[in-house]
């Protein structure tokens, strides 16, 4: 599952746990809880490690390589944290193309990251349903259900459902990063 790929990708790039525990500050206990899948590695913790590992967070999720290039609704890969208000679904084949596509859907009041975040690339984000407040740097913007926003992503950002009903987006990133 997602721990045996960590580990598997942990060793391709020559990191002891420690080494990898001092990239994420994460502990190497608790890393080693979640390559024996025995923890659940938050979205932000994921993050870390995809970052540390040099691969798309949907890396640790992807079960095959897709060679057929249509994604049929509901056939995405879902990514869904236990205590979590966020879902994921990827909309791209695959992570191995030069973008990628998700849906994202969040409760009112939840959040994709507790302290914004920031990657390489460009994003696009485009609200389908809800209200969202987003952070990019220092800014903040307010998009209702129809709106999009285009912003680099190596400021630091994160979006919040500040709607009465479920916030519902599509994002659109190069290079794949999440």
């Amino acid at each position: 599952m997602i721990g045996g790929k960590i580990r598997e990708k942990r060793k391709e790039v020559g990191l002891s746990l420690k080494e990898l525990a001092n990239k994420t500050d994460l502990t190497p206990g608790f890393l080693s809880q979640i390559e024996r899948d025995l923890a659940e590695p938050s979205i932000t913790s994921l993050r870390k490690l995809s970052e540390a590992l040099g691969v798309a967070v949907f890396y640790f999720l992807m079960d095959d390589i897709h060679k057929n290039p249509v994604v049929k609704k509901g056939e995405g890969k879902i990514l869904n944290f236990r205590n979590s208000h966020v879902n994921y679904e990827l909309l791209s084949p695959d992570l191995n193309r030069q973008m990628e596509m998700f849906r994202a859907e969040l409760e009112p009041g939840a959040m994709t990251c507790e302290e914004p975040l920031s990657h390489p690339g460009e994003e696009v984000t485009h609200v389908i349903q809800g209200k969202m407040l987003i952070t990019i740097g220092e800014e903040e913007y307010t998009l209702d259900e129809g709106d999009t926003i285009y912003y680099y992503c190596s400021l630091p950002h994160k979006i919040i459902s500040i709607g009465e009903k479920n916030l519902i987006f599509i994002s659109t990133i190069t290079p794949p990063e999440f």
